[in-house]
């Protein structure tokens, strides 16, 4: 599976579960760390101050292999989806040098109005990063 974007993501020793491996719920945080960072510096999402926020409303994560700290995550992202309101985003978390596939998994974000938490309409420059992402 190719992706549009990498980002390595270093694991940290809190991470690693009473088993010696990286706890599954970390990879969901690892995934939403990754897309959050693409919002805020390529799509100029606002977290903190900014009318419009993404909510997540599906996410699904497969595991096959496992992986511990200190090692580092090569994660890609791509957009599966771009819906009007909503976006897909498909992830895959590799070994730090790509070769083995440790996790892979998605993410289904809703745009809302922050104050009224409808959905609203995905444009402009954080329309233009997300079809950056986009990957035929």
């Amino acid at each position: 599976m190719s992706y549009a974007h990498w980002e390595i993501v270093p694991t940290r020793w809190k991470d690693n579960d009473v088993y010696g491996h990286v706890n599954n719920v970390v990879h969901y945080s690892f995934m939403d760390t990754v897309i959050n960072n693409w919002l805020i510096g390529q799509g100029g999402l606002d977290i903190h101050g900014g009318g419009v926020i993404g909510l997540c409303v599906e996410s699904h994560c497969n595991y096959h292999a496992s992986v511990s700290y200190p090692e580092k995550l090569s994660v890609g992202l791509r957009v599966g989806h771009l819906g009007r309101s909503s976006v897909r985003y498909e992830v895959g978390l590799h070994r730090e040098d790509a070769s083995d596939l440790v996790a892979q998994g998605h993410f289904v974000h809703v745009f809302v109005d922050r104050e009224t938490r409808r959905p609203v309409e995905i444009t402009g420059e954080l329309r233009e990063a997300l079809k950056r992402l986009m990957v035929s």
